[in-house]
C-alpha cells in the first residue's frame, strides 16, 4: 500500500512539474501552449491521465491568471522579482489547484512545496506554504468578491470589447472564456448513428457537441474517417457558398482542413492553398483518413494564382484568433494589439488576392476566428465600397441553421463565445460574403 502511494505521489507530482514547464513556455517565452506541449518531452512520459491533468492544471492557470495573480498581490508585502517567476508560477499552480479545481489542501500545499525544493527554490519553501495555506483558509471566500470577467481579460482586449459589442456582451463573452470548450465534430455522413456512437448532442447546425473525455484518436469512427474535429462556429462559412457539387473552390490557408473536408464532401473540386509545408503534410494527412480527393498546393496566396478563375474562394485568413480563447486560453497572454494591425495588413492582401481568382458571378468568402472589429467587420465595409468589383451578398438566417443571433447587422456572421451558452458556448467567427461582378 504504501509503495502505491508513493507511486501515485510522484505521478500526480510529475503532471505538476509538467504543468509549471509549461506555463513558464507560455508567460515567460510567449510559446504558443500547442507548441510547447508538441514540444515538452516530459509529458510524453506521463500515462494518459497525468497528460490531462498536466494540461488541464496548465489551461486553467491561463484562463484564471488575472484573479490568481491579483490573490498573489494580496498575500505578499514585497512582490516577487523577475528573477523569482518560477516561485511565482509554483504558487499560481498551486492556488488552480485549491480553488479551481478542487484537489485537497493538503495535496496541493505538499506537492507544492516538494516542487519548489526540486526545483531549486529550497529558500523560497517556507513562503510557498504560507500563501498557500493563507489561500486554503481565506482563498474561497476573496474570489467570490473578485470580478472575474474583468480581472481575467487583458485590458486592450476589454477595451476593444467594449468598444465593439458594448459592456453587457463583453462580460458574457469573458464569462464564456473562463470555461473549457466541448468537442466539437462534424460528420457528414449518418449524423443520428454517430451522435449514439460518441455519446454526442446533435447542435441545430448540425454539429455534434461532445461533453465526455478520451482520446481522439480512440473515439469510434475517427481512424475509419468518418468525421472530423471542428468547432461548430467554423463549420459555418462552407455553407454559405451554398450549391458546389462539381464547381472548382480554391480554399486559401487551408489547413489543418476542415472546411477542406467540408468543400470535398459537397462534391466540390478543391484546390486546397497553404504557404507552410508543413501544414500541407497535416493537411494530406487529414484528407488521406478522410478518403477525400483534393489538390494540393504549397504557395504564398497572395502570389499564387489558378490558370483559370474559379467559382467560388474560401479565404479563412490568419488572425489574432481572439475567438478561440475557450480552446487556447494562451492567445489573451500571448496576442498584443500591435499585432492585430499587421495581421490587418496580411488580411486585406489575401482578400484582394481571393477576388482576382474568382469568375465573374462567383463568390468569395472571407472568415476568420477574431473577435476584433480590425480584423473582420471593418475590411467587410472597406469592400462594400468597391460597387464596380464586388458586391456584398448578405447572410440570412435561414443559412445558418435558424440562428438569428448569428447575424448582425450588416448581414455578415458574427458568433460569439457566449453564444449556444446553454449548449457550452461556440468560437468566435466573422465571415462575410461577395459575388464577383
Amino acid at each position: 500500500m504504501t509503495s502505491f502511494m508513493n507511486e501515485s505521489k510522484i505521478k500526480k507530482s510529475s503532471a505538476r512539474s509538467v504543468a509549471l514547464d509549461l506555463i513558464a513556455a507560455v508567460l515567460q517565452r510567449k510559446t504558443p501552449l500547442d507548441k510547447a506541449l508538441a514540444s515538452n518531452l516530459d509529458i510524453a512520459m506521463l500515462e494518459h491521465r497525468d497528460r490531462n491533468h498536466a494540461r488541464a492544471i496548465t489551461a486553467m492557470t491561463l484562463r484564471r491568471l488575472g484573479q490568481i495573480d491579483a490573490l498573489i498581490d494580496k498575500m505578499l508585502e514585497r512582490p516577487l522579482t523577475q528573477k523569482n517567476m518560477g516561485v511565482k508560477n509554483i504558487i499560481r499552480i498551486g492556488i488552480v489547484q485549491l480553488l479551481f479545481m478542487n484537489t485537497a489542501p493538503h495535496a496541493a500545499v505538499n506537492t507544492s512545496v516538494q516542487l519548489a525544493k526540486n526545483r531549486g527554490y529550497g529558500t523560497h519553501k517556507k513562503l510557498i506554504n504560507a500563501v498557500l495555506r493563507r489561500i486554503s483558509r481565506e482563498g474561497k471566500k476573496i474570489i467570490k468578491n473578485q470580478d472575474e470577467a474583468r480581472l481575467n481579460t487583458p485590458d486592450w482586449l476589454w477595451s476593444a470589447w467594449i468598444k465593439a459589442y458594448g459592456e453587457k456582451l463583453c462580460r458574457n463573452i469573458a464569462k464564456a472564456h473562463l470555461l473549457e470548450a466541448p468537442l466539437d465534430i462534424t460528420a457528414p455522413l449518418n449524423r443520428a448513428l454517430w451522435a449514439e456512437k460518441l455519446d454526442a448532442n446533435i447542435l441545430s447546425t448540425g454539429t455534434l457537441r461532445r461533453h465526455s473525455g478520451g482520446l481522439v484518436h480512440d473515439l469510434p469512427g475517427f481512424q475509419d474517417g468518418a468525421w472530423w474535429v471542428q468547432d461548430a462556429a467554423a463549420a459555418l462559412p462552407v455553407k454559405l457558398l451554398g450549391n458546389i457539387k462539381n464547381k472548382h473552390v480554391i480554399d486559401l490557408c487551408a489547413a489543418p482542413g476542415g472546411k477542406t473536408a467540408q468543400l470535398a464532401h459537397a462534391g466540390a473540386k478543391v484546390t486546397a492553398v497553404d504557404r507552410s509545408e508543413k501544414r500541407i503534410e497535416q493537411l494530406r494527412e487529414n484528407m488521406a483518413r478522410l478518403k477525400l480527393d483534393v489538390e494540393f498546393i504549397t504557395a504564398d496566396a497572395t502570389q499564387w494564382h489558378p490558370e483559370n478563375r474559379v467559382y467560388a474562394v474560401l479565404l479563412d485568413a490568419p488572425c489574432s484568433s481572439t475567438g478561440t480563447i475557450r480552446r487556447h486560453p494562451d492567445v489573451m497572454q500571448l496576442k498584443r494589439p500591435e499585432e492585430v494591425l499587421k495581421l490587418v495588413s496580411v488580411q486585406k492582401r489575401l482578400l484582394e488576392a481571393a477576388i482576382k481568382m474568382v469568375q465573374p458571378g462567383g463568390l468569395i468568402v472571407f472568415c476568420l476566428c477574431s473577435l476584433e472589429l480590425e480584423e473582420g467587420p471593418a475590411i467587410a465595409r472597406s469592400l462594400k465600397n468597391r460597387p464596380k468589383l464586388i458586391k456584398h451578398v448578405a447572410i440570412t438566417p435561414k443559412e445558418v441553421s435558424g440562428c438569428k443571433e448569428f447575424i448582425n447587422d450588416d448581414g455578415d456572421l458574427r458568433t460569439l463565445p457566449c453564444h449556444f451558452s446553454k449548449h457550452g458556448g461556440i468560437d468566435g467567427f466573422f465571415a462575410t460574403r461577395f459575388q464577383k461582378l
